[in-house]
């Protein structure tokens, strides 16, 4: 995450990126986010993929608002411009809630759902989970002749109750498996919802490889509106980078 509100790293491009992102030669990463300034809102969420695509990154947005507190911006209510489009968060304690898409349509692939909560994802129930190889599984999905071109995130998911399940994510631009997309955590939710039937407001629980995240949303049909993507953002460390890079 790099602090931009000057606009110093405007030029920074797209194999920077890569190299910064590089888990051997570089930082290391899933993506890279630059916290931009804005004319109107309180910032932007510039975020790229460990490849240089762009896309929206609902745990990213997450983090950086609480980035944006650690900078001294207040976030107990912010709003900020993302990809896709204007979004509000707010900071209460260790969590950030950050309010997503409203969802107007779910689409199914055979027994799978497809649907964009920002990015567009892949979500199929399945069980024995722990043991599911979710690499091979999400290349086979994303690289099909389906999603090639476009590219998709494809999200494997088992019940564990009857408002919570676990969830394995294969994200495009990362191509590998992350230990935790918000994104797909929220269309995971969505889609559980329907599954179970579930109707009006809910609060579903997403155990993920990398922590626990919720999702809160009103569903009527297969319409979902005041969606919110909610979980802890935890600094790990900072450092400088050697101009070369």
């Amino acid at each position: 995450m790099i602090d931009n509100r000057s606009g110093v790293y405007d030029g920074l491009n797209i194999v920077q990126i890569q190299q910064l992102c590089d888990r051997k030669f570089g930082i290391g990463a899933d993506g890279l986010i630059k916290l931009n300034g804005h004319s109107i809102y309180d910032f932007e969420v510039d975020y790229y993929n460990a490849d240089g695509s762009k896309s929206f990154c609902g745990n990213g947005a997450r983090c950086s608002v609480m980035f944006a507190h650690d900078l001294g911006v207040d976030v107990s209510e912010t709003t900020f411009m993302a990809i896709d489009g204007v979004h509000l968060a707010w900071k209460k304690g260790d969590l950030i809630e950050l309010e997503m898409l409203d969802i107007d349509s779910v689409s199914r692939d055979g027994e799978a759902y497809t649907l964009n909560t920002g990015s567009p994802h892949f979500v199929k129930f399945i069980s024995g989970i722990s043991d599911f190889d979710v690499v091979e599984y999400g290349k086979s999905v994303r690289y099909n002749d389906t999603y090639r071109k476009e590219g998709i995130n494809v999200n494997v998911i088992e019940a564990l109750g009857s408002d919570s399940f676990e969830i394995k994510t294969y994200e495009r631009g990362v191509e590998d498996e992350t230990l935790s997309c918000g994104t797909g955590v929220t269309a995971s939710a969505l889609v559980f919802a329907i599954e179970k039937g579930l109707n009006g407001n809910q609060l579903i629980t997403a155990k993920t490889q990398g922590g626990e995240c919720k999702v809160s949303f009103e569903r009527k049909g297969d319409s979902f509106s005041s969606v919110r993507l909610i979980g802890p953002a935890k600094f790990i460390f900072k450092g400088e980078v050697n101009e070369h890079i």
